[in-house]
């Protein structure tokens, strides 16, 4: 089968240990199945990868990808939930010391077959395409926590989300718009803050600007570039709900006190749970919100959608055609 895979690990060249060509078919195990994918989506976490972040050289090569769309050997259209829990673990999958995602330990999605287990397919709703649903695993799912788990809003709070233009950021701006939030966004990019504005936004700022007013929560996933400004952004009492640190974990100042004295709430939040994967396909249907998808290619032109993650060039999900 074609397969977008990481035989090697660069700092200072990522691309060159992704590889585009054919691995052995997958093969099910008890209790798990095969899936033919026919849509898959590109993530930071395929480019980490790539880095040396997060995985293991001792696991090259390994097919990367989490985000994917298809069908089960039983014929049904499903949805793939990328968090696979240890062996035994009940409850919420994203708590498991031992927990892992595909193309960690396991080969992703980005083959034409990938083998996952059965508890991790969801139904796809007839409403979504392939190519729609294979941007929710990842992205989409981790925005859905952000806003409806971990924010602790209610309807008509304001919301800031930091670096609009990512998989993230994109769905944090739709999701929350049909939520009833008031959704403001940064971006350093002029054309990604109009496209924010069309996509559901209320206003956007350059990255760093002062705000009219303080906002009940900012989202974010840029990480040091923007820690200082999401903290001067929050009310009191307030809450910063952070996914991710494309820009670094290590920021000038950690804002310390400005977070004890205003009392504000810092929340880590990680992906979703199967339950939630499902819930979000069925209200992205209820809503009528098609997810932002930058750019569509064929799986064996995944170096050019790789090429523009890496650049910074995306706007939205790029999603691989099987």
């Amino acid at each position: 089968m074609l397969a977008a895979y990481a035989v090697s690990q660069s700092s200072t060249d990522p691309m060159s240990g992704l590889v585009i060509d054919q691995r052995p078919d997958p093969v099910a195990r008890p209790g798990w199945s095969v899936v033919k994918l026919r849509a898959a989506g590109l993530n930071h976490h395929d480019v980490w990868s790539l880095l040396g972040v997060g995985l293991p050289a001792e696991r090259l090569p390994i097919i990367l990808g989490c985000d994917g769309a298809g069908v089960d050997d039983a014929g049904n259209e499903v949805i793939i939930h990328a968090v696979v829990p240890s062996d035994g673990w009940t409850g919420d999958e994203t708590l498991d010391p031992a927990r892992t995602l595909l193309s960690e330990l396991y080969d992703g999605t980005l083959a034409e077959y990938v083998a996952v287990p059965t508890r991790n397919l969801v139904p796809k709703p007839a409403g979504l395409s392939f190519e729609q649903a294979a941007c929710l695993s990842t992205a989409w799912l981790t925005a859905y926590r952000m806003l409806f788990v971990n924010a602790g809003l209610t309807p008509g709070a304001t919301v800031l989300v930091q670096g609009a233009g990512g998989g993230v950021a994109t769905a944090l701006i739709q999701l929350g718009s049909a939520a009833g939030y008031r959704v403001w966004a940064t971006s350093r990019d002029e054309a990604k803050r109009a496209k924010a504005l069309e996509i559901g936004a209320d206003k956007a700022f350059s990255s760093g600007e002062r705000l009219p007013e303080r906002v009940d929560a900012v989202l974010e996933t840029v990480g040091a570039a923007t820690w200082s400004h999401s903290i001067n952004s929050l009310k009191p009492g307030g809450t910063v709900v952070i996914s991710g640190a494309t820009s670094g974990d290590a920021p000038v100042k950690a804002e310390l006190t400005k977070i004890f004295f205003k009392q504000l709430r810092v929340v880590g939040s990680t992906m979703g749970t199967r339950t939630e994967l499902e819930r979000l396909a069925n209200f992205i249907v209820n809503q009528g919100i098609s997810p932002i998808i930058d750019s569509t290619m064929p799986l064996a032109d995944a170096r050019q959608g790789f090429e523009k993650m890496a650049a910074g060039d995306v706007f939205g999900k790029i999603v691989f055609r099987m």
